[in-house]
């Protein structure tokens, strides 16, 4: 799934959510956190200045040895594996 796969499939998500957003605007937010080839996404901001980015049930991103490494949370994990609907 390439970017703008992820941000029309989060847009139809939210869909009925009250707080609908076009494809082009969740791409948005997409390049905030994790950034672009011109601009740093606020994921590796925290990073470079030593901080662990944790975004609850998802995973963890942490540096280990200068290589970034995601860490899966539970519900990412259980959801994979299919322990959860």
């Amino acid at each position: 799934m390439d970017k703008n796969a992820l941000a029309e499939a989060a847009a139809r998500k939210m869909a009925g959510t009250g707080a609908e957003l076009a494809p082009d605007q969740v791409g948005r937010v997409i390049d905030a956190l994790f950034g672009t080839v011109e601009r740093p996404g606020v994921i590796a901001e925290g990073l470079k200045r030593g901080e662990s980015v944790t975004v609850i049930g998802f995973g963890a991103f942490q540096l280990d040895d200068s290589v970034v490494i995601l860490r899966p949370g539970q519900a990412l994990n259980e959801y994979v594996n299919g322990n959860v609907g």
